[in-house]
């Protein structure tokens, strides 16, 4: 008998229409399955405070209502399995109950919405989640996804290399696109505005998007590569983030040089979602500002990295930051961070309590099986037949990192489909942004040739220089001594 079953007898007749510790099959594809880690309020035990979560993020509310209906019984959420040991409750709820529209906002209000506040709770964090295939062929998914990203720059075998643009905000729009042509030039592909780059005063966002259009057509004319731009469209309405994806596409930037950039948290899901459905054509690129308040493993409310990430796929994200795993200056582990990558990046993957399949037709179909082994392979999949599953997402990495550490993201990342965007790491080499981009390019080469990089460095200047500027800066020992 499963422990939490002596429990039952503690729950009253509401509570109870919200646990059903027998459910048969969670995974038939009725459900929604969730993983939370839950520590009750002080008059409750797990499995009756499990019943109120239930309730209140599915049909109830906190007593018996006689409005309710046989029909809307049918729709309760259900707890279904209970730890009593770690804390952790598995929820399934009925993915009827969500927005006909493919709404991952409407899904969010109901999960981690009004039930993260209440009084019932000491602790509540949403750890894992699992999307049924009858789920996923009524949402959005990736459109214009790393593939072609890579096709459109001709890089393979290797990370996009990018930059943000330092420092974070205070540039004019002349200096602005003067740092990205130095990057460009330097040999780098990718260039996004920081996440709070607006319309300021100092730094008119038209200027910018015209300027940064000459940058980029000089550095493609001089170098012979393509090179793309990742634009912030946040703004205070729609009308003005429309606006300025309008002005960005009439600046007449070649298909595939730009991607819409957008805060997805403080901005909003139905931003991130009106964006996929108006230009599922260009890359859409979310930047996960805020999310801390919710991830932070000290934090006991909120939801993991993993669920926002799975979140921000399903949506329709090309790409989304999830984090350096430690290895940079931010917050975050390969548990959490490498585990929320690949689940987004590959067809199917292992969450932290759920196997995630974005396959749209049954797992065990055979050409399903056929395309998981060529995802791992790194071969480029659901081109040609995207009704079989929903496509790639890409991780995107940034946060404290510098040539010397691509190395060892990458050995814990265990393969290179990503996009990494290098701040400081670029911009403070000695020399300035154009030798910074020089030295995460032959940091690369390196790596690709299976040569340390202080062997290579021997013959790269640049790279020289930048291991010894990071590796023997005060801070970044001070930095060091700190985490170890």
């Amino acid at each position: 008998m499963n422990p939490a079953a002596k429990l039952l007898k503690s729950l009253n007749s509401k509570q109870r229409a919200y646990v059903n510790l027998d459910l048969k099959a969670p995974k038939n594809g009725e459900y929604m399955l969730v993983v939370f880690h839950l520590i009750p309020g002080e008059k409750l035990n797990i499995l009756q405070a499990a019943s109120e979560v239930a309730a209140e993020s599915s049909t109830g509310t906190n007593f018996k209502v006689s409005t309710e209906t046989a029909f809307s019984r049918e729709l309760n959420a259900l707890v279904y399995n209970v730890d009593l040991k770690r804390n952790l409750i598995w929820v399934a709820y009925p993915w009827r109950i969500f927005d006909r529209g493919g709404n991952v906002q409407n899904i969010l209000t109901f999960v981690v919405g009004n039930v993260l506040g209440m009084k019932e709770i000491s602790a509540l964090k949403m750890l894992d989640v699992w999307f049924p295939t009858e789920m996923l062929e009524h949402y959005d998914g990736p459109s214009y996804t790393l593939d072609d990203m890579r096709k459109y720059l001709g890089v393979y075998g290797r990370p996009i290399l990018g930059t943000i643009i330092k420092p974070k905000i205070g540039l004019t729009a002349a200096e602005y696109a003067e740092v990205c042509y130095d990057f460009w030039s330097g040999g780098g592909d990718f260039v996004k505005n920081d996440e709070p780059q607006a319309n300021q005063d100092f730094c008119d966002y038209e200027k910018m998007v015209k300027f940064v259009k000459k940058a980029m057509d000089k550095a493609v004319k001089e170098t012979g590569h393509k090179k793309v731009h990742s634009f912030n469209v946040s703004a205070s309405d729609f009308d003005e983030m429309i606006r300025r994806c309008e002005l960005i596409r009439k600046t007449g930037f070649e298909k595939g040089s730009y991607a819409y950039l957008i805060d997805g948290i403080t901005a909003g899901w139905m931003a991130v979602q009106t964006l996929r459905r108006k230009y599922p054509n260009v890359f859409l690129h979310f930047h996960r500002a805020a999310h801390g308040a919710f991830t932070r493993p000290e934090n006991p409310i909120g939801f993991s990295v993993l669920v926002l990430s799975k979140f921000a796929k399903l949506a329709g994200a090309s790409g989304i930051h999830t984090g350096t795993a430690g290895v940079g200056k931010m917050k975050g582990s390969p548990d959490e961070d490498i585990t929320a990558a690949k689940n987004i990046l590959h067809l199917i993957s292992k969450g932290h309590f759920f196997e995630q399949s974005w396959a749209q037709v049954p797992q065990n179909d055979e050409q399903v099986l056929k395309i998981a082994k060529e995802d791992y392979a790194n071969h480029v999949i659901l081109n040609d037949d995207s009704w079989r599953g929903m496509k790639k997402c890409c991780p995107i990495i940034s946060g404290g990192l510098n040539p010397t550490k691509l190395k060892s993201f990458i050995d814990i990342m265990g393969e290179v489909d990503f996009i990494t965007t290098m701040g400081a790491g670029v911009h403070a080499h000695p020399r300035g942004t154009y030798y910074g981009a020089k030295a995460l390019i032959q940091a690369c080469e390196a790596y690709n040739k299976g040569i340390n990089i202080r062997a290579y460095a021997k013959s790269h200047k640049e790279l020289a220089e930048a291991i010894n500027f990071f590796e023997n800066r005060k801070e970044t020992k001070a930095l060091s001594n700190e985490r170890s």
